[in-house]
């Protein structure tokens, strides 16, 4: 793992851990909270069966 701020790459503060500084804190929660971040999913589930048809 880096030992750099995951937003700017310098120093990380121990105050601020993962980060170097508020402002890439905050930088990261602003790309969390956008939608800039995704974490992938499924889709929705597939249609149930109704029990209709196919007999």
């Amino acid at each position: 793992m880096s030992n750099g701020c995951p937003i700017c790459a310098k120093p990380v503060s121990p105050d601020f851990r993962p980060f170097c500084s508020k402002r890439c804190a905050d930088v990261d929660l602003h790309r969390w909270l956008s939608g800039t971040y995704v974490i992938p999913g499924l889709d929705d589930d597939p249609p149930a069966d109704d029990g209709e048809g196919d007999e």
